[in-house]
């Protein structure tokens, strides 16, 4: 199995923490600054009033937009801008050598419909995170977890409530595209070689990358989705050797549930893409059974395309 070479000539322990620590500290402190910067033009009140709204933003439906542009930066420079000058300033890298092949149309579809039937299969993994009771001993952080997550269940459907249709193309730029790029540049481009350096076994590489990348968001009760779904787009690239393919199934996961959402918001579908109940049982066989097969399609032309991958 080969794929994707570490970007580092460093010891892959040493980058693989100043990966981590600049994504945290890009994305957690310096992306979220510069973020509320740009967002303030975008609030008519005071700074002070600002200040103190943006700490319980769901409050506050006139907060929606700056918000929603401050996590658009956060991402943009956190993940994107940051990663990238790293790796021209420390790796003496041209990021732009990541994303320099071009993702073959054919491939593209397919990992497209894969990662859609793939929703399908991991909703019973949803509904069973979702659900998940801690023991006794773990009771306080169970209760930390789950406040957690009923925050970030919040805050999704204050970012996903469409009033216009701009509205829903600022929904999908923030929450779709620029995750796409950025989470896909950071776990898979940069992360991802580093730990395969380390290892020497790309499923290793595969899997701790999908539970950093999981473990990331901060939800514990979307844990193990998450990162079943970060191992799919690590093998996407690893078999295809193209960064492309794990960024396009990304983006195609993010905005097919922000459409999903819209329609349902108005009324146009009955599908509830919030629910966390699993999709009926022969849904989710036919799913599994579709994405089975696309994986196998995705895996053997990508061989036929490129001899040297997987």
């Amino acid at each position: 199995m080969h794929g994707p070479i570490g970007i580092s000539q460093r010891n892959p322990i040493l980058s693989i923490f100043f990966i981590l620590c600049m994504a945290f500290i890009g994305f957690i402190i310096i992306g979220p600054i510069v973020g509320f910067l740009f967002s303030l033009p975008f609030y008519e009140g005071t700074l002070m009033e600002f200040s103190e709204k943006i700490t319980t933003p769901t409050q506050y439906p006139e907060l929606r937009l700056p918000v929603l542009i401050m996590q658009g930066f956060a991402t943009l420079v956190g993940l994107i801008l940051i990663p990238g000058l790293y790796l021209y300033a420390m790796e003496r890298t041209n990021p732009l050598l990541l994303v320099s092949k071009k993702a073959p149309a054919a491939l593209a579809l397919v990992a497209t419909l894969a990662t859609i039937a793939f929703m399908g299969t991991n909703s019973v993994f949803i509904e069973w995170n979702t659900n998940f009771i801690f023991p006794d001993f773990l009771k306080d952080f169970g209760t930390w977890a789950r406040e957690r997550e009923d925050l970030a269940a919040e805050l999704t459907k204050f970012f996903t409530t469409f009033n216009t249709t701009g509205d829903l193309v600022l929904g999908l730029v923030v929450i779709a595209l620029l995750p796409a790029i950025g989470e896909e540049l950071v776990f898979r481009g940069m992360l991802q070689p580093e730990f395969y350096r380390l290892s020497g076994n790309h499923h290793t590489a595969i899997w701790i990358s999908a539970f950093i990348f999981s473990a990331f968001h901060m939800q514990f009760f979307g844990l193990v989705p998450r990162m079943l779904l970060g191992a799919l787009f690590g093998y996407l690239y690893v078999w295809s050797g193209n960064l492309w393919m794990p960024m396009i199934a990304h983006f195609v996961n993010n905005s097919f549930s922000v459409l999903m959402i819209y329609l349902f918001q108005k009324g146009i579908i009955s599908i509830d893409m919030e629910s966390a109940e699993a999709a009926p049982w022969p849904v989710v066989i036919g799913f599994t059974l579709a994405f089975a097969a696309l994986m196998y399609y995705f895996y053997t032309h990508s061989k036929t395309q490129n001899p040297n991958q997987a």
